[in-house]
């Protein structure tokens, strides 16, 4: 690869409900071009407390623990601060964007904030399931179930979003509970899922989507990778998660390491996603 990283496709600033007072973009900024990134992406987070009409969360309930964190996003300020830091760093490509959680529930809310908006990188994620007729955070599930069951029910949500929704072009962090795996991240064995895996990455390969390569969920090992590209998938993403400037890129050299192993290239075009 000749020592050349890929664009981080998945960042947070001060734009995001989630951070603190030391997110910043332009200090994100910085820190890509201080690592030697091609680009960054800003996918601030576009969460719903409420749906519409056209959305299928229809009656179910919102558990307060989850959803009074949440904050709209202001696109109209978000993308000033996109321009701002696009003139003030010339060398970096700053691209636009946002995570769009369970927009399989939210279809209406977030189609229209997605059909009034030309941002450049839009990712899907499944924070939130419904569960005994609330919407409650993934990791909640843990009191609730033996760890294997809350993967697996996890895993069946995350297939719905797959099939029920077509407006992301990335699928961020697609084991997200794994974060808080109760005996430690670490312990967490991706092979006792492998059939839930890849019946997630044949659907989502099947709609010729991209898998991103989530740094701060406990990283993919080869195999995963592997059952990626052997279940139909061609492209890939990078991305830090970082809701701080100095995680930005972090781990993206073992990251790197692996998706080769598991036989994707970068391309020509270092702004793009690793191909097959």
């Amino acid at each position: 690869m000749g020592g050349v990283l890929p664009a981080d496709n998945h960042v947070h600033t001060e734009w995001s409900y989630d951070t603190t007072h030391e997110a910043s973009m332009a200090r994100s900024c910085e820190q890509a071009l201080a690592i030697g990134l091609p680009a960054i992406a800003f996918t601030e987070h576009l969460e719903f407390t409420t749906g519409v009409d056209g959305d299928a969360i229809g009656g179910v309930a919102t558990d307060a623990r989850w959803w009074i964190r949440i904050k709209p996003l202001d696109v109209t300020g978000y993308m000033a601060a996109i321009e701002e830091c696009r003139q003030r760093f010339p060398g970096l490509r700053v691209l636009s964007g946002v995570e769009a959680g369970e927009t399989h529930l939210f279809a209406a809310s977030s189609g229209a904030v997605l059909r009034a908006h030309a941002f450049d990188r839009v990712l899907g994620s499944l924070h939130a399931v419904p569960y005994q007729r609330k919407l409650v955070a993934a990791d909640a599930l843990f009191g609730s179930m033996p760890a294997d069951e809350v993967m697996r029910y996890y895993f069946a949500e995350l297939l719905r979003l797959i099939e029920g929704s077509g407006v992301y072009q990335v699928l961020a962090h697609l084991d997200f509970p794994r974060r808080y795996w109760p005996a430690g991240p670490h312990l967490f064995r991706e092979e006792a899922f492998e059939e839930e895996y890849r019946t997630v990455l044949r659907a989502l390969a099947g709609t010729g989507r991209v898998l991103e390569i989530n740094t701060k969920t406990p990283l993919a090992c080869v195999e995963l990778v592997r059952w990626w590209r052997a279940e139909g998938g061609t492209a890939v993403s990078f991305g830090s998660d970082a809701h701080l400037p100095q995680r930005v890129g972090d781990r993206f050299k073992l990251a790197v390491d692996i998706v080769e192993a598991a036989g994707f290239r970068a391309g020509r075009d270092p702004y793009d996603f690793w191909r097959r």
